[in-house]
């Protein structure tokens, strides 16, 4: 009850961002402001999250033809400057403002702030049983996987940082990654910003 009362506090903080944001997306690229796609939540049970759209509206559809980008070593997909994304939406998702609806699905208790990264469908079936401790919990915005240099490529690493997540849950333990993880995003937006001085 309490996350669920936070994100509902932080909708409303956030409300002129994602004012700005809809502007800025609806006037640089076609398609509706929020992407939706249903993902795999607690005990398995499918959900729609939300996010804002970073990608092409067509994006969905062709990804089957970028799969040979795939840089993942497991059973699941992830190109992490892929050719789908918009001009904005690259900067977005790389500091992961995109994530930020994802506070709907908290008040509707489909998620938390911390816990695994939620799964397409597709990917969680593929997921070895010996992790499936994994889908016991809420699915979080924050995880360890983001929070210790997120974005890896070690499938192994991963499913591991998510058992973490699992077996360690408690306030505090939440609290620390999501400092952590917000710690790492900053200094995302830090080397971005210092990158575009220097072009």
């Amino acid at each position: 009850m309490f996350e669920r009362l936070l994100a509902l506090f932080l909708l409303i903080l956030f409300s002129p961002v994602f004012f700005i944001l809809y502007v800025f997306i609806k006037l640089t690229s076609q398609g509706p402001f929020l992407f939706k796609q249903l993902r795999t939540g607690k005990n398995k049970k499918p959900f729609w999250i939300y996010k804002i759209r970073t990608m092409v509206k067509d994006a969905e559809s062709l990804k089957e033809k970028i799969k040979h980008l795939n840089q993942a070593d497991g059973p699941v997909f992830k190109v992490y400057d892929d050719p789908r994304f918009t001009k904005i939406g690259r900067f977005l998702a790389k500091i992961g403002i995109d994530e930020l609806p994802q506070l709907i699905n908290i008040v509707k208790g489909q998620m938390c702030f911390v816990g695994p990264r939620p799964l397409p469908l597709d990917e969680a079936k593929k997921i070895p049983k010996k992790y499936k401790k994994r889908f016991s919990v809420l699915p979080g915005i924050f995880s360890s996987w983001v929070a210790y240099g997120a974005f890896h490529n070690d499938f192994k690493k991963w499913m591991e940082l998510d058992l973490k997540d699992v077996e360690n849950k408690s306030f505090w333990y939440d609290l620390k990654v999501m400092f952590r993880s917000l710690g790492f995003v900053l200094k995302l937006v830090i080397r971005s910003v210092k990158s575009d001085i220097n072009v």
